[in-house]
């Protein structure tokens, strides 16, 4: 009999016991392309289950895994497939041009792989991860690339976690979430950085050349 899951953690009990990896599968699958679902928190469940016995570690990871790229490539392919026609229908009404829509694609293609992999960690880019990706034209390889590379991280990091330290994870959990906060500020502070630099090397290249001084 598996050990009791602590805390906020107790709701999905009866979840895992009944589906076991199917539940992980399919609850991590459905929050990547935008469901609300309680993915990373199964996740962390699944851990301490399988630090239990009760599951088996390699597969929960192999599973969550699978689900996650998964799910941020459906993610993808509804932003991709329906994101930009929507945007210039509608994306005048909040000043997002065409022109401006088009900026965007070109600053994520540079720029976006970082962002798909930090987003990982992130609750609310998490789930929009893949549709914005989509939307701003990312390619998808790259897309895919840097996707699964979050992934591996993200459930390596709670995967592990869980398992290690079993009917103590709330308390690591709680630390290591109070930093997410944190880790948002600065990644909002780096894509600002990055936008600055852009837009200084735009205005640098169609500034035309002074004149030369007279003598």
């Amino acid at each position: 009999m598996a050990a009791p899951l602590p805390g906020p953690l107790a709701h999905l009990a009866p979840l895992l016991g009944h589906y076991g990896y199917w539940a992980v599968g399919a609850v991590v699958l459905v929050e990547d392309f935008g469901v609300p679902a309680p993915g990373e928190t199964i996740l962390v469940a699944a851990g301490v289950y399988a630090g239990a016995g009760r599951l088996n570690i390699v597969a929960v990871a192999a599973v969550a895994f699978g689900a996650a790229v998964l799910g941020d490539n459906i993610g993808y392919l509804v932003g991709h497939s329906g994101g930009r026609a929507f945007v210039h229908r509608w994306g005048r009404y909040v000043l997002l041009t065409p022109e401006r829509f088009q900026e965007a694609e070109d600053f994520f293609g540079r720029h976006g792989g970082k962002i798909v992999t930090v987003a990982r960690f992130i609750e609310g880019l998490r789930q929009a991860n893949g549709i914005v990706a989509g939307t701003t034209g990312m390619p998808w390889r790259r897309f895919l690339a840097f996707n699964a590379l979050g992934a591996a991280l993200w459930v390596g990091l709670w995967a592990s976690l869980a398992y290690l330290v079993g009917s103590h994870v709330t308390t690591v959990y709680d630390d290591v979430t109070r930093y997410q906060l944190y880790a948002l500020v600065a990644a909002g502070v780096l894509l600002a950085a990055l936008v600055v630099r852009h837009l200084v090397r735009r205005r640098r290249e169609h500034r035309p050349d002074s004149p030369l001084p007279r003598p």
